[in-house]
This record gives C-alpha cells, sequence and structure tokens, in this order.
C-alpha cells in the first residue's frame, strides 16, 4: 500500500500562492458579458486577489478579438504627430478586473499602428488576404516603435490614468512587463532594441509612480534546439545589472508540450496520429534553468520570478478537433496536473537562490467555441466550468502554513535530470495548516501520459501525526476525478450534446463545482495521530480537511 505522511508538528513556512494569477491573449474578452462574469466566479472563491495578465493593450485595432489577437486602440497621432490617447477600452478592461477583486498584469505591449517603424511595411512579407486583415496584423505589431520617446510617453501616460483611475494604493499592487517572449517571433528586432526600450518603460513606469514594480522579459523557455529564451534573459539581465536598471521582478515562461504536428486535417474528432502528452518534468527543468539564470546576479537574486505563462501546452486556441492530444484539456487529468505541478514549484523554490512567486495559467475562455472544444480554457459553452476549475478551488482551500509529507511514491524534484520524457506515475500530497483548527492535505495520483490505464483505484493510507488539537476529529473530503466535479463526463453521459435543452444544461451545471467523494464523518484520534484511507484512482485528487470536533 502506498504511504503519505504528514507530520502536522514540522512547519515549514507560509504556503506561498503560486497559483493566484491567470492570463489569456484576447484582451477584449476581459469585458463581454461573459468574461465579467468568468471573472466574478474566480473572485468569489480566490483566497486572495489574481494577478491577471492578457496581451494586445497597445495594439491597434477595433476593440474585437479572435483567438490570439485584440486591440486597446489606445495610441493615436494627429496629423502634425502630436500623441493623443483613448483609455475606453483600457478602462473595461481593468475596470472588469479589479472590481472582480483581482490586479492587472499589466503587458506594456505591443507597437501601436501609428508608431510602427517608416518602410517596415515594404519590408514585411505579406500576401493580401481576405482571410488576413492587414500586415499590421500579421505581425508589423512585433517591430520596435520608431519613436521610443513617444512609447515611453504612452507607458507613463497609461500609469498615470490607471493611478487617477483606480488610485495609488491600488495600483501598488499591479505589475508592469514591458512586452511579451523578445526572444521570438513577437519581437522582430534585436536584444539591444529591446533592452533601451526596457529602459525607457522602467523610467516612464516610475516617474508616474515611483513604487509600482516593473519588470520582465518575459522570454519562453523552450530549451529545444534552436530557442534561446535563456540566453535572451541572461543577457537582459546582465543588461539590467550593468546599466542598474529598476528592475522589481523577473518574468519567463514555460509550456509542457509542442505536439508534432500540432494540427491535423483529417476527420474531425478522430484518434491522433501519435499519443502525445504534456510533460511536467520539461516545464520543471525550465523553470529552474530560469531561476538558475536569474541567481548568478546577486543583485537579482531575491527578486519575485513570475511565469506568466505556465501551461501544460501550447497553443491556448487549438483543442481537439485540431489534435486529438489536446483531450486532456477537458477532463480530470488536468486539474490533477495543476495541482501536482503547483507543489513539484513549492519544492523547487526549497533549493534556495531565486524562487517561483507566481505561476500564470494562460487560460480564460474563447467566445463561439462549441462544447468542450479542448481549448486550453477554465470554461466552454454557455458559461461551463471545466473540471481544471476546480483544481483551483482546492489550492485555494489550503491554509497559509506548510506542513512536511513524505510520500513512498512521490517524484522528487532533485531526479529532473533523468532520460524520462514525461513524469511517470505518483502520487504526491501537499498539506497545510490554517493557524487555527484546520489542516488540509492535498493528495493526487497521477503520470504525465494522459493515456496511462488505470488498473484500479490505489489504496493510499494517509497518516497524520501530531495533529495540533486533541479530541476525535471531522474529516470533510473533496474529490475531482471521472465522476466527481466533473461537467464534461456528465456532458459526455447526455450524449455530448451541442446544443443542450434546458434540463441537460442544468444537469452539467449542477456537477460542475467542487464536490464531496463521501459524507462527513467523525474519526477517532490516538496520541495525536491518525490514519486515513483514500481511494484514488488514476488521475484523481482529493482534499481533505481534518478539524477537531466541537
Amino acid at each position: 500500500m502506498t504511504t503519505v505522511r504528514v507530520d502536522c508538528g514540522t512547519w515549514k513556512g507560509p504556503l506561498r500562492r503560486l497559483w493566484t494569477s491567470l492570463g489569456y491573449d484576447e484582451l477584449n474578452w476581459t469585458y463581454t458579458p461573459s468574461g465579467k462574469r468568468h471573472l466574478r466566479t474566480i473572485g468569489e472563491f480566490a483566497e486572495q486577489p489574481y494577478h491577471v495578465r492578457q496581451h494586445n493593450i497597445f495594439n491597434s485595432g477595433i476593440g474585437w478579438s479572435v483567438p490570439h489577437w485584440g486591440a486597446g486602440n489606445v495610441y493615436h497621432e494627429h496629423p502634425d504627430g502630436t500623441p493623443f490617447y483613448d483609455f475606453a477600452i483600457a478602462d473595461q478592461v481593468y475596470d472588469a478586473v479589479v472590481h472582480a477583486g483581482h490586479r492587472p498584469l499589466v503587458e506594456l505591449a505591443f507597437t501601436p499602428r501609428a508608431l510602427v517603424p517608416a518602410g517596415a511595411e515594404e519590408r514585411f512579407a505579406y500576401e493580401p488576404s481576405p482571410t488576413q486583415w492587414s500586415p499590421y496584423e500579421s505581425g508589423l505589431w512585433a517591430m520596435p516603435p520608431r519613436d521610443y520617446g513617444k512609447f515611453g510617453g504612452l507607458v507613463r501616460a497609461l500609469v498615470e490614468h490607471c493611478v487617477g483611475r483606480y488610485g495609488a494604493p491600488h495600483v501598488r499592487g499591479w505589475l508592469w512587463e514591458l512586452w511579451n517572449e523578445p526572444d521570438i517571433y513577437y519581437w522582430r528586432g534585436t536584444p539591444e532594441q529591446f533592452h533601451a526600450l526596457y529602459d525607457v518603460t522602467a523610467a516612464a513606469v516610475k516617474a508616474a509612480l515611483p513604487e509600482a514594480r516593473v519588470g520582465g522579459p518575459a522570454t519562453t523557455g523552450d530549451l529545444g534546439p534552436g530557442r534561446r529564451g535563456h540566453e535572451f534573459l541572461r543577457g537582459f539581465l546582465a543588461h539590467c545589472a550593468r546599466q542598474g536598471t529598476p528592475l522589481d521582478f523577473v518574468s519567463f515562461h514555460t509550456k509542457g508540450a509542442r505536439y508534432t504536428p500540432w494540427r491535423v486535417y483529417g476527420p474531425l474528432g478522430g484518434p491522433a496520429p501519435q499519443r502525445q502528452s504534456p510533460s511536467a518534468l520539461k516545464m520543471l527543468r525550465e523553470v529552474r534553468a530560469a531561476l538558475d539564470a536569474v541567481g548568478e546576479h546577486p543583485r537579482f537574486r531575491e527578486l519575485p520570478c513570475v511565469v506568466d505563462e505556465c501551461d501544460a501546452s501550447v497553443p491556448a486556441h487549438w483543442g481537439v478537433y485540431d489534435n486529438a492530444n489536446f483531450a486532456y484539456r477537458n477532463t480530470e487529468y488536468f486539474p490533477v496536473f495543476q495541482c501536482k505541478l503547483m507543489k513539484k514549484l513549492l519544492d523547487l523554490n526549497e533549493r534556495g537562490g531565486a524562487q517561483v512567486h507566481l505561476a500564470t495559467t494562460w487560460s480564460f475562455y474563447f467566445e463561439g467555441e462549441r462544447f468542450f472544444e479542448g481549448t486550453r480554457s477554465l470554461f466552454t459553452a454557455q458559461g461551463v466550468e471545466k473540471p481544471v476549475l476546480n483544481a483551483y478551488r482546492m489550492l485555494g482551500r489550503l491554509g497559509d502554513t506548510r506542513l512536511a509529507v513524505e510520500s513512498s511514491e512521490a517524484w522528487p524534484v532533485d531526479r529532473l535530470d533523468g532520460g524520462e520524457a514525461g513524469m511517470p506515475e505518483e502520487v504526491d500530497a501537499l498539506a497545510t495548516f490554517d493557524g487555527r483548527d484546520c489542516v488540509s492535505v492535498l493528495v493526487w495520483r497521477h503520470a504525465d501520459d494522459q493515456y496511462a490505464v488505470d488498473v484500479g483505484a490505489r489504496d493510499v493510507a494517509l497518516t497524520l501525526e501530531r495533529l495540533p488539537f486533541a479530541g476525535p476529529v471531522r474529516v470533510r473530503h473533496w474529490r475531482v476525478d471521472a465522476g466527481h466535479s466533473n461537467s464534461h463526463t456528465v456532458w459526455q453521459a447526455l450524449g455530448r450534446p451541442q446544443d443542450p435543452s434546458e434540463g441537460q444544461l442544468r444537469a452539467i451545471k449542477e456537477r460542475q463545482g467542487l464536490e464531496m467523494l463521501e459524507a462527513e464523518r467523525e474519526v477517532a484520534v490516538a496520541g495525536g495521530r491518525v490514519t486515513l484511507t483514500v481511494a484514488l484512482p488514476l488521475p484523481s485528487v482529493s482534499l481533505l480537511e481534518i478539524r477537531p470536533v466541537r
């Protein structure tokens, strides 16, 4: 039998709530009726404000998103070249975030149409087509601005406007970040040009609000051939150290899979051409490499590190009709993966040196998609909550102090350098104490291989020692698996309707939230110790809350 032991007398310090952040490409879906409802849904269970990040606040356009696109349409110029600003869309974006109880992580990007360098369109390979809007939407937005002074003025104007609208005390809790993934096609300039733009941006942010937190560079994490995310990160940090440029946090990204091929042009819903899965090991290796790069600089070693795209696979807007390997995004696999990943990132922080403070899921919702499209999202059609949202509900219920845990079947983070492509099956746990009357244990069984066969539930002997309260305890047991907290399996059982009846939709939504596995029960305690048996199918995650009987 697998054993998990929680030592309630060994406190490992405050629990850093890494998971309290989300982001998405489609800026303009923030303030749609659905977008505002979804942000409020997250705010209702969030244990602290989430940081919310979007692309495209400086992009020019009509203020309507399609996948991987959006426009804040802030910057404009008079005929004589004098800048003026329109904050109508920005106000809707940040109002929706703030009024739902969250804090913006403002990505200061990309280049407005009026600041695209002269002659860029002639040098840019673009074939006019009814399926593409213009060369600007096709990539000119990634060009370095033609006038860094005007870009700096735009940054300062946005920060000052937000301070005036929301107040300096609130905006001090925001994060301001230049650009996104400048080591790849999001930046069509040199690293040196980016460094110079960061200097201008940081100065503009601080001029508007000296206590504001500014950072970057939001580089990619793929360690494969031809990728240079960590090389770019090192160059950026060296520049900031050399120039003394303000840097309040360091950001970078990681992705767990890039399927080959990404898209399959076959019958809809057909099998995967090759079975592929996310890799938690890949993600942890990439994060470790980035943390090591930050830790090389004594000045930056203590800075918060923000993994503000931390995702099991790319891209966000493709789903099961593009490639059947994206099916995990609909199922119980994904919430268990997220719980496992957050715990492993916390373990990685225990090495010392630079540490992860936030790990952003680049997931929100998509307008117009079919039910359970398989996109990387928290909600599907008609506002149905996907199982993955329940991972965040579970994490949000954890206490503030982390407790020591030992598992006989855990995969430790000091084994990242083996030859494995993905993390094998494991049973592991994360335990906390709320400082008053609740010990919480998050325990899961998971394998990175989404096609791993479950040969039957595994019994886990969960022992809690040195409980901080005497006498019998009450146990509440929450579960996410194929049969609990899972709107997707209900939808499947109803025949996968794409136009569900009122009754069918009600049945789906009744099962979308976090559910208890069993009725609350009372358990005897002997010598400050109690052992509970938890049967875990593959994949599944349980949250057990243990409180004294009053």
